[in-house]
């Protein structure tokens, strides 16, 4: 069921980011959420899908495809978030501010941001298909670091080579992952684990539902390649609190 997105929150300064990404929603309390989960991976999977991107071979390129909208179930918190009354956070949260980079030093990211929104279909638009180096936040929602489910997406690949999200696979728990904000704070997440879903049975509850802890979702193309469909099977989610 599609709602109207929710009007965008906060007016501090553009990101310094590469290019200008379309959204992402995520709609808190009793609203629902409308999210894509299809970033497309422009590279076909080779065999060898456990291999570390510098050593997969990568197939002709495939072309962009749409993504789908996926709905989300109205707001509550998420199984990895402590339980608390509306209205009260739990642990250290961060006012609201733009995020400006992303960095993770376990798989060497280090990558500006870019806001995701809706198109007029409520879907999400995929992130610039030839950026390689460039990850979008859903700026309707909760930023990195505020109490809320903060939403960060990049492609795992793209026509031409491995893109930032490629060894997303590898973080573990206890990994840290820092997102540099616009008043000049560094909001510290750390990881509490990763799962891979299918996209046709995607948990949007678990993943997108509000929270009263400050947590954030990082989302990324995975698993097998459908040459017929040109999309991957899976999303990888990556779960995590701020520290």
């Amino acid at each position: 069921m599609a709602v109207p997105p929710p009007p965008p929150a906060a007016d501090e300064p553009e990101p310094t980011g590469q290019g200008s990404r379309s959204t992402l929603t995520l709609l808190c309390a009793v609203a629902l959420l409308i999210l894509a989960v299809s970033l497309i991976g422009g590279n076909d999977a080779s065999s060898d899908a456990t291999s570390r991107p510098s050593q997969a071979r990568l197939a002709p390129p495939a072309p962009e495809i749409p993504p789908s909208p996926v709905p989300s179930a109205p707001s509550s918190a998420s199984p990895s978030a402590p339980a608390a009354g509306a209205g009260q956070p739990v642990g250290r949260h961060l006012p609201r501010s733009r995020p400006v980079r992303l960095r993770i030093p376990r798989i060497s990211v280090d990558a500006p941001f870019t806001d995701l929104s809706l198109n007029a279909k409520g879907q999400l638009e995929a992130p610039p298909p030839n950026d390689t180096n460039l990850v979008g936040w859903h700026a309707a929602g909760p930023s990195p670091g505020e109490t809320g489910t903060a939403i960060i997406a990049g492609h795992v690949d793209t026509k031409t080579s491995a893109a930032v999200f490629a060894e997303l696979r590898y973080l573990k728990k206890g990994d840290v992952v820092d997102v540099q904000r616009a008043d000049g704070s560094v909001a510290r997440f750390v990881v509490d684990g990763a799962q891979t879903f299918a996209k046709d049975a995607f948990p949007s509850e678990r993943v997108y539902a509000d929270t009263a802890q400050a947590q954030v979702r990082l989302i990324t193309c995975a698993g097998e390649y459908d040459r017929s469909a040109k999309d991957y099977k899976d999303n990888l989610v990556v779960f995590a609190h701020l520290r």
